[in-house]
């Protein structure tokens, strides 16, 4: 996996959207794969509760006859927490300050999120190359 590209994706969401803080890739089990975030924040914990809400969101969606889930909002008297999905295997969440705008966040998510998932399903050159 590039995780300098990763890197590089979540940087360039917090340059395009002003008031994000932090962002993080999991994977849907919780792992955390990436992130970008302050020393206040435990990445790990981070993607574990995203996670796990990122999986109520979609179980709720499907429930109602929403469809697919794209993405959840917590809202907190600091600022809020996106979640967004990436594919059925993983999930970026991105908090932002009071000042976040969402749907500019919003719209600039989604060609991240594209690329996002591309990279994850990108194989892997260093295990490719083993057999060679």
């Amino acid at each position: 996996m590039d995780h300098k590209a990763l890197a590089m994706e979540m940087r360039d969401l917090r340059e395009k959207v002003d008031g994000i803080t932090d962002t993080a890739i999991a994977a849907t089990d919780g792992l955390l794969i990436a992130a970008d975030t302050a020393e206040s924040i435990d990445p790990e914990g981070l993607a574990a509760i995203a996670a796990a809400g990122l999986g109520l969101a979609r179980r709720a969606a499907e429930a109602t006859g929403r469809g697919t889930l794209r993405r959840t909002v917590t809202y907190g008297s600091q600022g809020c927490a996106a979640f967004y999905a990436v594919g059925d295997t993983a999930l970026m969440v991105v908090l932002g300050d009071e000042g976040v705008d969402l749907e500019r966040l919003h719209r600039a998510t989604q060609p991240a999120l594209r690329r996002i998932g591309t990279i994850l399903t990108a194989p892997d050159p260093a295990v490719a190359t083993e057999g060679v």
